[in-house]
């Protein structure tokens, strides 16, 4: 159902500043560019609950449906009252198309002018695998109407099992199949005894989103991996593809809430003059939760217990903390993808993974298993899209299949001037099988061999041995990387 845009606007008598414990915003975090808004880009976004953030609705509402598929009389009210259960999807929404409206446009996203549609899968906070199945359904049926391109969900099942057996994952790919780029948080598990991701992160087409931390430093070439879920998945495939911040992300404090009042009466004493402190701790020590003889107190006791708060309670601005979960870097990501859209509405649900993966910058000494292709580069992602000329098939970024009794192998790499194909199946000699191009895509067919489990790599330009990007079957080549796995029945 549409969201309801009365009483649209939201009126403040304080300052939007940032406090000395910001993080850095996602743009200048990711050095993205600054030209590309995500603008004729719907994102959707399927989570628990949302609240119609002023960072989506002002100064114009870009919520253009939201639907509950636990209920069918549901409607989002601006400026209504929120549910305890609403703070995750706001938060994952308002990174994801956020126009920092409530910092003065400093915590906006990567796609501030995208469209949203909210998908409610949540009832009163329980996620059920049938509803997410739902919001997915929902999104599918309806991508036409609201020019839905990207679907972003920071949502899970309950465990790792074959994704065709699963009402999750077979939603999430019947949502590729029909055109969408479905986005999804790995997980937080990478630091357990079960790590794997679950569905539908564990879907072979979506793109799953790992994460990895710059300690909030700027330009900080020394990243260190989140604690989010990886590995081969009970089908074979290689999770996550690719990784994003999953640390120190500003996010807002859901509106209207005891949170949001204490966030705003903090920041408002901290931001206070040394002669107004004990004025301003007496009208607001009960919203920011103070003691109220602190009012007493010299100015450098009451700017330390209130800047212990503020840290503590990780708030960055008025209305924002900063986060951690791949839930956020998922969102992050789809607004990139958002951003490829606007650059290339061409492009297809397959080259932009193949995109992504490309592009991506893997950590040095980093275990391949749990950063996949590496730390998202958004600029050269979208410069990537904007460049893309080809109008390729999704046959172009598949696996390899077999066609009269030939197995077909296709690569998509413009800069490259002459690929191979090494493996198991031809003693790995890379002078054997050369691949041709035609139209942007590289394509090499061998008979198709004994039934079996075979490895195999490309080679491209003689020098660099790469692990087929469309495959997602991967096994570990002994030197610290992967190879492409093909089984032949």
């Amino acid at each position: 159902m549409q969201a309801n845009t009365s009483n649209g606007n939201n009126q403040h008598d304080h300052q939007h500043g940032l406090n000395r414990f910001a993080v850095i915003p996602t743009a200048l975090r990711l050095q993205a560019d600054a030209e590309r808004t995500g603008r004729g880009v719907t994102i959707a976004l399927i989570d628990s609950g949302f609240y119609p953030h002023p960072d989506l609705t002002e100064p114009v509402n870009r919520i253009v449906a939201a639907v509950d598929v636990t209920q069918s009389d549901y409607r989002l009210e601006l400026n209504g009252r929120p549910h305890e259960w609403d703070w995750h999807g706001t938060q994952t929404s308002v990174v994801a198309a956020g126009n920092g409206q409530l910092s003065d446009g400093t915590y906006r996203s990567l796609a501030p002018e995208a469209q949203v549609v909210l998908v409610k899968a949540g009832d009163r906070g329980k996620i059920t695998e049938e509803n997410i199945a739902r919001g997915f359904e929902w999104v599918t049926k309806n991508k036409e109407r609201y020019n839905i391109r990207v679907v972003s969900i920071s949502l899970g099942g309950d465990e790792d099992v074959p994704y065709a057996t699963n009402v999750v994952d077979q939603a999430a790919e019947a949502a590729v199949q029909q055109g969408l780029v479905v986005v999804v948080a790995a997980g937080n598990s990478g630091c357990t005894d079960q790590p794997k991701p679950v569905p539908p992160a564990n879907s072979p087409s979506v793109i799953t989103v790992g994460g990895y931390s710059d300690n909030n430093k700027l330009h900080n070439q020394n990243l260190d991996l989140y604690c989010s879920s990886y590995g081969v998945t009970v089908d074979g495939f290689l999770k996550p593809e690719i990784i994003a911040p999953a640390i120190w992300v500003a996010a807002p404090i859901l509106p209207g809430t005891v949170n949001y009042k204490r966030a705003e009466a903090l920041s408002q004493i901290a931001a206070a003059p040394d002669f107004q402190l004990s004025s301003f701790v007496r009208d607001m020590w009960q919203p920011a939760e103070l003691p109220e003889a602190l009012q007493d107190d010299a100015p450098e006791k009451i700017r330390a217990t209130v800047e212990a708060l503020l840290r503590e309670n990780k708030i960055v601005s008025t209305h924002y903390q900063h986060v951690d979960g791949t839930s956020f870097a998922a969102p992050i990501v789809a607004s990139v993808v958002a951003q490829m859209l606007e650059a290339n509405p061409n492009l297809t649900p397959a080259t932009v993974k193949q995109i992504l993966i490309a592009t991506a910058d893997r950590i040095p000494g980093a275990p391949l298993v749990r950063q996949g292709y590496g730390v998202m580069n958004a600029r050269r992602a979208v410069d990537y899209a904007g460049r893309e000329m080809h109008r390729l098939k999704h046959k172009h970024f598949q696996p390899p299949r077999v066609e009269a009794g030939k197995i077909m192998f296709f690569y998509h790499n413009d800069e490259a001037e002459r690929v191979m194909l090494a493996g198991d199946f031809n003693n790995w000699n890379a002078a054997q099988i050369r691949f041709a191009r035609t139209n942007g895509v590289w394509r090499a067919e061998i008979a198709a061999p004994q039934p079996g489990r075979y490895h195999y790599k490309f080679v491209v330009d003689g020098e660099r041995w790469l692990d087929d990007p469309s495959n997602g079957l991967k096994a570990p080549d002994n030197y610290g990387g992967f190879n492409s796995v093909l089984n032949v029945r």
